[in-house]
């Protein structure tokens, strides 16, 4: 895609009418007097944009503000007004239901000149809708050495019916299941090292019967799901499908639904066996309370995370919680490999209502490839929230500061974080490098997440299937009925009753749509 549009814009340079050429690539009218215009406040003069006409953008990210975020983005604006005749007014949805209003900032009206976009917010389905602008042609403009930077496969993902709707992130995260466990209480009680599940299982039996130490004291729900779907390398797909699911990576077309196969069988008898042995309450289906918490009081010993959440978990421990030693187990062990998130895991997109898109890009090239907006947008205040080591990494806030009144700022910046510029924070743990070099040669692109389905065809029935696998697939799962068998049975039949066989064909065949376009086998 990239050499198709570096000849077209070479041909627009190039060409005698050049006026006219390049306004066409930009999508734009000709502005005379030798310039293009493409949206009214950036034309192109003399092959350059020109920002001789300053404009205030309007630019939206998830999640929270940090304290220290106005101070922040007074610094930013300074710079953006002397480098590129623009400020930007930085707004945030919050976490408290960030849903509800990304979905009212996208369908409004309002002028958003751009705003985070994700995978997990729904990208590609407000993609298909048309909530987003085609950036294919201003990219090469107004944004050329991220055009250039981003990998291909990156491309790709925000790429629909050839045409591109978001800038991804360009760094690389892996996020395989896995637990934490406490390694100081496996070597004590002598138990085996953790490499597959009859050693996890063993390592909860000694915990259980030698530190009379319940393994998994809080919630368990995450530890145990997570863990039979990465054990079966079953793999989620179109969302909240609940049962249905994709039997393996290798056969994306297999489509299933779990509850009616042998895997699922020999699983829930075995949860029968660790909840009778108490490796969680038997309330453990009510409890708020992460296990992690448990950990902290030397009341637990088992926690599901993600490789980030593990390394920023074992991090805390090390720095608040002396004298206990964690270990990490990641479920990529069972099969040998690790699908990174896409790129459009964060990324940045322009809705189509936008206003000043051609400056926005101008600004996200900022972000992304110059070193000190990345830092002051990333990072915070230097001196303040932050300082370089002599290894190039963060201590977080900088030496001096109080930490009850000054703290390591944080915001939903994953939409311009790229590689090249990132720094590791000093107080990490080192260990999450060694499982980075460790997935890294092992790695296979995500070919599940966009997969879009709307359900609107099996609304119904999906709402039923999902009340149905809430019910009763959950209480089995973790081993909490009293004849496994029985349970069995009755579950299925209520699915069966729920409409499980439509969703399950309905997945079917937007999986199969997706991969004859894909060219998956």
């Amino acid at each position: 895609m990239k050499n198709r549009l570096f000849k077209l814009l070479t041909l627009c340079i190039t060409t005698a009418l050049l006026t006219t050429m390049l306004a066409a690539c930009a999508g734009g009218n000709s502005g005379g007097s030798g310039k293009q215009s493409t949206g009214g406040s950036t034309p192109v003069t003399d092959n350059k944009p020109d920002t001789s006409k300053k404009v205030e953008l309007n630019w939206y990210l998830v999640g929270d503000a940090h304290k220290d975020t106005p101070e922040v983005i007074k610094e930013w604006n300074k710079l953006l007004e002397k480098d590129l005749n623009t400020t930007v007014k930085l707004n945030f949805t919050t976490w408290n239901e960030w849903q509800t209003k990304y979905n009212l900032l996208l369908t409004s009206g309002e002028k958003v000149d751009m705003i985070f976009a994700s995978s997990w917010a729904d990208f590609f389905k407000f993609a298909k809708q048309g909530a987003f602008l085609d950036l294919t042609e201003l990219l090469p403009v107004y944004a050329p050495e991220t055009f250039k930077d981003v990998p291909e496969h990156d491309w790709k993902d925000v790429t629909i019916n050839d045409k591109i709707y978001a800038i991804p992130s360009t760094h690389p995260e892996y996020t395989p299941d896995g637990i934490v466990y406490r390694e100081d209480w496996r070597r004590e009680i002598n138990a085996p090292e953790i490499k597959d599940l009859d050693s996890i299982e063993k390592y909860m039996e000694l915990v259980k019967s030698v530190k009379n130490v319940t393994p998994i004291k809080g919630s368990a729900w995450n530890e145990v799901n997570t863990l039979f779907r990465n054990y079966n390398d079953f793999k989620n797909i179109g969302g909240d499908s609940g049962v249905i699911v994709a039997k393996s990576y290798d056969t994306p077309r297999d489509v299933i639904a779990y509850p009616f196969t042998t895997e699922f069988e020999e699983w829930v008898k075995r949860m029968k066996t660790w909840a009778d042995k108490g490796f969680w309450p038997s309330n453990t289906l009510s409890i708020k309370q992460e296990s992690g918490d448990f950990i902290k009081t030397n009341t637990g010993a088992v926690y599901w995370r993600n490789t980030p959440g593990a390394a920023g978990f074992i991090a805390d421990i090390d720095k608040n919680y002396k004298g206990i030693e964690m270990g990490y187990f990641p479920f990529s062990r069972f099969h040998n490999y690790v699908v990174p998130n896409l790129g459009i895991n964060n990324g940045m997109a322009i809705p189509k209502n936008a206003a000043n898109p051609e400056r926005s890009l101008m600004v996200l090239e900022k972000l992304r490839n110059d070193k000190a907006y990345y830092e002051l947008m990333t990072y915070g205040l230097e001196g303040h929230n932050y300082v370089v080591d002599e290894n190039g990494a963060l201590v977080s806030p900088a030496p001096g500061k109080d930490p009850a009144k000054v703290t390591a700022y944080g915001i939903a910046s994953w939409g311009w974080r790229t590689d090249k510029n990132d720094r590791p924070s000093a107080d990490r743990w080192k260990g999450e490098d060694a499982l980075i070099e460790e997935y890294k040669p092992i790695a296979r692109p995500d070919i599940f997440s966009p997969i879009l389905m709307d359900y609107q065809p099996v609304k119904a029935q999906l709402a039923a299937v999902n009340q149905v696998y809430q019910q009763f697939g959950q209480p089995l799962m973790m081993g909490l009925v009293p004849d496994v068998d029985k349970a069995i049975e009755n579950y299925r039949s209520r699915l069966k009753a729920a409409g499980v066989d439509a969703v399950l064909e309905y997945v079917q065949k937007e999986v199969n749509t997706y991969a004859d376009a894909r060219g998956l086998k």
